[in-house]
Order: C-alpha cells, then structure tokens, then sequence
C-alpha cells in the first residue's frame, strides 16, 4: 500500500522527535515562535511557503519531501529491543497470569484469536477473513529470522529467564532445547482482513495499547455483539509460544501518524531475571527507539520497509485492514511429534469449524460473517492449504441456519431436510442499578432443529451462541426417551438471531455475563451477580429448561417424568445408602431421597473422547457421599448401556475426588465435576452414540469398571 500524503502536524512531530529535537529548537531555527510550532503539530495552522523551506533546511532536506510528506526527511532510529527494569519496589513477575488461563493448546488458540478478529470486523457488509499459517523454518531461513529479530541480542536475557526454577523459565528451557536441537521453528501465523487493525496511540486508549502494552484490557466496551470480554484471549498467542515471542504487523483502518500500512512491533513475555547484575521485571518490547523523552527510549511501533515485513515473514495481502500476528516457536504440548505440521493443520481446521461454522455459514442475501483457511509452510514454500467449510464440518447445522436465515423454516418435520423452529424466552432480570427497580425484559431467543446428516461426527445435542455466532456449549436435552432420532440443534440467543432491538441487546449483555473466560458455558458468574437483581441464576436455569422442552415438542418423544424425588428405578437400587451412623439401628436417622444427575454439557473431543461436565443434584445428608460416577454408552430409557472407563476426572465445585471416587460434603445440594473418557476403552466410536452417566454408591475396594 502506498500511503497518501499525510496531515502536516504528525508528519512534522514525528521528524522531530526521530531528530531528538524540541518544539523550541525548530522554532529558533525558523524564525517563528514556539507557539507557531505547536500550531502546526495540532492542525490549528499552517506554515507560510517561505517557513517550508526554512523547515526543509533544518531538517537538511528538499522542498518536496516537506511538501508532499510520503516519506520521512529524519532516517528512522535504529530497530531493538527495551527491556522493561525490574520495578523499583523489589516486586517480581514469575510469568503472566493471564496466559494461564486458557490451555496451552492451539486448538483454544484458534478459537480465542478468531473470536477477536470476528469482534473487529470492519465492514458488516463483508466477511472477515482469517488466515492461520503453520511455517516451518530451517537452515538458512531460519538463521535469516533470528537475525531479523535481532536474536543474539536477546540470548543473555533467554539464559538469565530459563534458570529461574519457576514455571515460565522451565518452560523456556525447553523451547531453547528443542530450537538448538532440531535445527528448525515453526512459525504461525493469524492474519485477518476486513478487521479495524491495532488503531490508536502508543501509549494511550486504543485497540494498540491494548493488545501490546496492557493486560486484561478487551477494548470492546462499544462493541456490543463482541465475544470477548475480559481481554485474556490476546493472552494465548503468547501462551502458545514456547519462546514468549509474538511479533506483529497491522493495517489501520484510521491513520496514526497519518500512516495505515505497516505498524511494526514486538513484545516477549519473560519472568523476572538477572542480566550484569541490572534485574529487568520480564516484558520487552521490539521497535523504534522512542525520542520522546517522557518514556525515556521505550521501543515503539514503526513503520516497516516491504523489506522489513519480508525478513519478518510478516507480508500482508493487498490493503484490506486487519492484523497479523506472528507466533514464534508455536507448540501444542497435546499434539505427538510424529507427523506434527500436519497434525497441528488438522486440528486449528477443526477448531475453527467446531466453533465457527455457524458465523462462517450464510446465504445468497446474507453474507457469513467469517471466511477461514489453514494453510502449512516450509521455508517460504507452501505445501497444503484448507479452506475451512461450514458444509463439509456440519452440515446438517449449516442447513438450519441457512434455512432460517432465508425465512425457509417450517413447523414441524416431514422430511430429512426439514428445518424447524422454536421461541425459547429467556427473562433478562434488571440491572443493580436499573432506577426502573424491578423490571425484566422477554428475549425470545430462537431454537432450530433438523435431522442430523449421516455424515455428523456428533449429533443430538443443542449447541447454544450469541453475538458473533460462536459456539458457548453444546448440551444434550434431558428426558427426550429412547428411539429418538438423531438430530441437531442450534440455539441463537442475542444478536446471534439477526435481529435487534432491546430486548436482544439486554440477552446479549446478560448471557456475556454469564460467561467464564472461556466463554464456554451459561452458569453463574461473579459478574452476573454483582451486575443483575437476585434471581438471575435462576433465570438461566428456565432458560435451559425452555430449550429442553422445546426440542421435546419437536421430536414429540417425551420421557415420563418419575413421580417423585426418588429418581428412576435403577438409580434406587444402585443408591441404597446406609443410616446416618452406619449398622441400620431402629430409630437412626436415615439419609432422604438419591442423588441424581441434573445435567450434562458434553462434546467429543478431537482424540475421539467424550469430554463431560456434570451437575448433580444432592439431597439432605448428614454424612459424606461417596459416589462412582460411570458413564456408559448406548444407554436407553432402562438406563442399561456399555461402561467405559474414564481417562480423568476433575472435581469443578462443591466435591472432591479421592482417586475414582467423588466425594460431596454435608449440606452440599449441588455439585459438578467434568471428565473424560477413555478413547481405548470405547465400544464403538463416540460420535456415533449417545452417552450417559449414572451414580454409583462407592464400594471400598472395587475396581472402577
């Protein structure tokens, strides 16, 4: 891209401070006040055509660089890295906590990063268009990079980090370890088209100090439709490096500087260390040296040469908007060695088909939100590239989107191409700090449902979204009985209904608030309940329950529910609990009602797993509950099924889990765990059936099935 002419006023502020001169210096050499100068920096006036010239001469330039302002009259400083000093208080960062957050994995990387560039979407009548790039360097490639990054000056810093015995420098180790050893590192790359780009000053407001400078700053406080909202997501591009190197090229939608092509910049994540005896407290920042004397040579974005961007492998495509980013030294601790680059494609395809499908999927009148592609480099050759397809991924939820976004919906299924769909109301509650008081507004969000394709690796399930129709959850309806038909299910709340108005804008807010950062389940958050009245998890609650007896009435198989709190049968004899106090003496109190499993959110992972979260329900107990939880598969309405076993188990609130055994305290009414199934243990293929877990009265000693 080739910039225009740029305003006069930043053009000739930024000359100055590359000359490492003051406002009142250029003043005395041109003959003007420093008042004149400062006129000229803000807009507020113009040179005269004698004062040019006196203005090209002190800067020992032409008349035509001054006038036409394509170019720079003041060489750029020198690119290098800052690092930030060790603070002056003696406090110490072992690593940023907000990496931490998320698995180190590229899967969620995928997810987290699309979920960014999809809330920067520029022009709505366009799809943003996201690239991820997988590029492996050796030999002279990757020698020619390190140089680029200015490597050598960096590797003290990288000894000094990697022996502290801390996570974080551990971690680096490794990565040293393994970039020596191997002779190679793999690069990857996110691009994104038709996005606002990191706009903004350096240091202040803006969508660049946010992603660069600041931590846990989302800038997304005017983008109601955005998916993010703690600003932890930008986290994972860092987390996934083994090196804590990112660097980053971007295209502004608004001018800074009066520029928009190129903003170059770097920043590495390492722990606190020593280098010389200077302690530095861990960040670094890869740029232009800042003249600016307030921040005293901070490393700043600049503006690269074609050049630059190339030895960076950091080109764009053409001038569309957007960002790149550059992860150096990617890993996925969760993908073999063996077979790596084409592992790693297949999986950041899948993640972002699990998740996107729905914003990459529209019509001949409505445009998909997303465009998505996976392609696999080696040393500037590319050797496979896959466009990311909402058809091939899911295609029976791509039909019931298309079908309602076209109007082409129906009211109940006749046929396997059948779209129908459903109102599902969810009560936003008021806000704390309504004045209205007490009142709640009716969001009618939409249920659709089709038979599932032959094809689907999961079925049966509804998968739930708002905003920017990114997958929250998937979860399977209760009660539906046995023979049901295999079908899909998509919920869109908010504006993920392509409506708008109140109602949807309040459904919007309040599902977001509603989500942990991961953004991937609708539950009870801190945020939810400092932001609305008492009574909000409640309201999920109805909602969940409104979906689940909406699908009923579509596939018209209703189970009868029991007739009271017992539970089912089979779970009554599976729970014979013993009397408070053990032995069964007359007159002890006995433990009221069983427990019972009260939900399950669940998906099958990209091993082939049944990754599992379950909510059960507790009655009164005077003394701890020792529970199996089994999970079986092909189980129907007798609840009879094939076991499997579980690969993990993890305890998530209100129990414990003493080796295969969940552990719920006195006076616990709820309780939820999440675990995973053993793919070696599976009958048959998981995609392919239904599973269920039951509750087991723990015995002392027995193996878990």
């Amino acid at each position: 891209m080739i910039d225009k002419s740029e305003d006069f006023g930043p053009w000739l502020g930024r000359q100055l401070r590359r000359r490492e001169m003051t406002q009142a210096e250029l003043a005395t050499l041109v003959g003007v006040t420093r008042a004149a100068v400062s006129a000229w920096i803000t807009g507020r006036a113009q040179p005269r055509p004698d004062t040019v010239r006196q203005i090209a001469n002190a800067f020992e330039t032409d008349l035509a660089t001054v006038y036409e302002r394509t170019s720079d009259a003041v060489a750029a400083r020198p690119v290098g890295w800052y690092h930030r000093p060790a603070h002056a208080d003696g406090g110490r960062e072992f690593g940023n906590a907000a990496a931490f957050a998320f698995e180190t994995d590229l899967g969620v990387l995928a997810r987290e990063a699309t979920q960014n560039s999809l809330d920067e979407r520029l022009d709505p009548a366009r799809p943003v268009r996201v690239r991820y790039t997988l590029h492996e360097l050796t030999g002279e490639h990757r020698l020619g990079f390190l140089e680029a990054v200015h490597w050598k000056s960096l590797e003290t810093h990288y000894a000094a980090a990697a022996a502290t015995d801390q996570k974080v420098g551990r971690a680096l180790a490794e990565g040293l370890r393994e970039m020596n050893a191997s002779g190679s590192l793999l690069l990857l790359r996110i691009d994104d088209y038709n996005a606002n780009g990191l706009t903004g000053p350096e240091y202040g407001d803006g969508r660049f100090a946010a992603v660069v400078r600041r931590q846990l700053d989302s800038h997304k406080g005017d983008n109601r439709r955005a998916g993010g909202s703690y600003g932890l997501g930008k986290a994972t591009l860092w987390a996934a490096s083994r090196l804590g190197l990112v660097l980053v090229n971007s295209t502004l939608s608004v001018p800074h500087e009066g520029r928009t092509a190129r903003r170059l910049i770097g920043r590495l994540d390492l722990p606190w260390h020593e280098v010389g005896g200077e302690a530095f407290a861990g960040p670094a920042w890869f740029g232009e040296p800042d003249s600016d004397r307030a921040f005293g040579n901070v490393s700043r974005s600049w503006w690269g040469t074609e050049q630059e961007t190339a030895n960076l492998w950091l080109e764009r495509e053409g001038e569309d908007p957007g960002t790149s980013f550059l992860v150096v030294g990617a890993h996925d601790a969760a993908v073999d060695e063996d077979g790596f680059l084409d592992a790693v494609h297949d999986k950041l395809c899948d993640s972002l088909a699990e998740n996107f499908w729905a914003a990459m999927t529209g019509t001949d009148t409505v445009p998909p939100l997303l465009e998505a592609s996976v392609r696999t480099v080696r040393n500037g050759q590319s050797t496979r590239e896959t466009a990311v397809r909402p058809e091939r991924s899911s295609p029976a939820l791509a039909r019931a989107l298309r079908a309602y976004l076209d109007g082409r919906t129906v009211p109940e299924l006749t046929g396997r191409t059948d779209v129908v769909e459903r109102a599902v109301t969810l009560t936003v509650p008021p806000l704390r700090t309504d004045p209205r008081g007490t009142e709640t507004v009716a969001h009618d969000a939409v249920l659709l449902l089709t038979p599932a394709d032959d094809t689907d690796r999961t079925h049966s399930q509804v998968v739930s979204m708002r905003g920017n129709r990114m997958r929250i959850t998937s979860r399977r309806p209760r009660n539906l009985g046995f023979g049901v038909e295999p079908y899909q299910a998509v919920l869109l709340a908010g504006f993920a209904t392509a409506r708008d108005g109140e109602d949807v804008a309040r459904a919007e807010a309040f599902l977001r608030a509603s989500e942990p950062p991961e953004h991937n389940r609708w539950e009870w958050t801190e945020e939810l309940s400092d932001t609305y009245v008492r009574g909000a998890k409640r309201r999920l609650d109805e909602f969940r329950v409104a979906s689940d007896e909406a699908v009923r009435s579509i596939i018209g198989a209703r189970a009868a529910a029991p007739a009271d709190d017992a539970g089912p049968a089979l779970l009554r004899n599976l729970l014979k609990l013993p009397a408070a106090g053990g032995g069964g003496r007359a007159g002890a109190r006995r433990s009221r009602g069983y427990p019972t499993v009260d939900d399950i959110d669940g998906r099958v992972d990209p091993t082939g797993a049944w990754s599992l979260r379950v909510r059960i329900a507790v009655p009164q107990q005077d003394d701890p509950l020792r529970l199996s939880p089994i999970a079986c598969f092909g189980a129907g309405r007798s609840g009879t099924g094939s076991p499997v076993l579980w690969a993990e188990l993890n305890a998530e609130e209100n129990c414990s889990f003493v080796g295969d055994v969940l552990v719920v305290a006195p006076g616990v009414r709820t309780a939820t765990f999440s675990g995973t199934t053993d793919v070696d243990s599976h009958p048959v293929n998981a995609g392919r059936t239904n599973v269920t877990v039951n509750l087991r009265k723990a015995v002392e000693g027995a193996a878990r099935p």
